[in-house]
């Protein structure tokens, strides 16, 4: 058996010119409400003023890095497909991801690290930076019920309710911490998942969304009329707050605090930063889990099965097990998000569980582009802080956004990030590193 190399699509230069424009057009379109017009106070009202320069050299320098990011991943690949014309082998995809792709993501997770210490004092970018965290890990979550395994899922939000409600009862009711409280809560929202995937197995594509759809707002109904489990519209307050390691992050006292105990001065950020970070270490933890569980054979399942399902249960998947792993792994993953929201906020209520937080979900999964892990990130920045920035146009910036999104979605139709690697590479020989 001998290797098939195929050459790298659209690799000539007329290709690397249209994709580069396009990449411009769409900055053009985002950067006109960011960059370009700018609201300024002029004798007590607001008057649009015009950054025109500005926005010109913004559209000029993403047509420009487009192009050389083109010129270099051509040159990548072609380099990469030449050595493995001898080399035969059997990788995980983690392991033979495009070498631009690590480093983007490496470069990301040092920017992450260095937020909180360049943004100390401003609690604005920390706050919506952990809003951004928060968005990627529920999307790494779905991910793998929509992109792994190919199950529509509309009622997502529904496991990070379970998991936000589970802390606030054991919390307010048991008096349990954030950290005894996180397994027991996944464990609960994985269970609720493998509740919703039993019944619907059958199903698939429209009718899948719509069962799915009506779970989320069982759920949500449930916890507005169930007043005295859930608080109904009133929600549960005095969640308690994570601690580092047992040193709360309150005035000096006669307790020991974390400002006491490290001898700083007392600020209301240093509950802020340590929020911050806790969530990015959970959902690095989340991506690292997610990653590996898709180089395991119930990963290869899951991509099987979102393939093709028929061919899967010829060849004697189980693809029940395979479907109910999914959701409840996807929900186990939200559930954990929730727990942390609810840590957070010290408050929670249904109005924080809505469809709309589904929708947001699922948005983000299939913008940045199904199965790809990266391109949960790039969506979530996208969609978190792209009505953050348009804030100034009142209620025309989510008119801003929904066009934004759709033009989008024209230009790039299978998400930020479509090509990804496949999780295995068969070669020729065999082998396997």
């Amino acid at each position: 058996m001998t290797a098939l190399v195929l050459a790298p699509h659209g690799t000539s230069p007329a290709d690397r010119l249209k994709d580069a424009a396009a990449v411009a057009f769409i900055a053009l379109l985002l950067g006109i409400p960011m960059i370009g017009l700018l609201t300024v106070d002029q004798g007590g009202a607001l008057r649009v003023a015009t950054r025109w320069p500005t926005l010109f050299a913004f559209v000029a320098i993403c047509f420009t890095g487009r192009l050389i990011l083109r010129l270099a991943i051509d040159r990548l690949r072609a380099a990469k497909q030449a050595r493995e014309r001898s080399d035969v082998e059997l990788a995980a995809a983690d392991r033979t991801a495009s070498p631009w792709l690590t480093w983007i993501g490496w470069a990301a997770l040092g920017v992450a690290l260095a937020l909180p210490m360049v943004f100390s004092e401003n609690r604005y970018v920390v706050d919506t930076a952990t809003t951004v965290l928060i968005y990627v890990m529920l999307g790494w979550g779905l991910n793998v019920v929509v992109g792994l395994a190919g199950l529509l899922d509309l009622g997502y939000v529904a496991f990070y309710a379970v998991g936000a409600y589970t802390y606030g009862l054991l919390s307010t009711q048991f008096g349990w911490g954030f950290w005894q409280a996180l397994p027991v809560a996944g464990a609960i929202a994985a269970s609720f998942g493998i509740l919703l995937g039993w019944p619907t197995l059958r199903l698939r594509g429209d009718y899948l969304a719509i069962v799915t759809l009506g779970f989320g707002e069982i759920i949500r109904i449930i916890l507005v009329n169930w007043t005295e489990l859930s608080g109904g519209p009133n929600g549960i307050a005095s969640i308690a707050r994570p601690s580092f390691f047992g040193l709360p992050f309150k005035p000096p006292g006669d307790e020991a605090t974390f400002a006491s105990f490290f001898g700083l001065e007392y600020s209301t950020n240093h509950r802020i930063v340590f929020l911050y970070y806790l969530i990015l270490a959970l959902a690095l933890l989340t991506n690292l889990f997610v990653s590996r569980m898709r180089t395991l054979p119930i990963g290869r399942a899951w991509e099987a099965i979102r393939e093709d399902e028929i061919a899967c249960k010829a060849m004697g998947i189980n693809a029940r097990n395979v479907k109910l792993s999914a959701f409840a792994i996807g929900a186990m993953l939200g559930g954990f998000a929730g727990v942390f929201f609810a840590a957070r906020q010290g408050f929670i209520s249904p109005e924080s569980f809505t469809f709309n937080e589904s929708a947001i979900i699922l948005a983000i999964v299939v913008l940045g582009g199904m199965g790809s892990q990266l391109g949960v990130v790039l969506a979530s920045l996208v969609l978190v802080l792209l009505p953050e920035l348009g804030r100034d146009f009142a209620e025309y910036r989510m008119l801003l956004f929904g066009a934004a999104m759709i033009l989008i979605m024209v230009w790039k139709p299978g998400g930020i990030l479509s090509h990804r690697e496949p999780t295995l590479r068969y070669r020729a020989n065999g082998g396997r590193r």
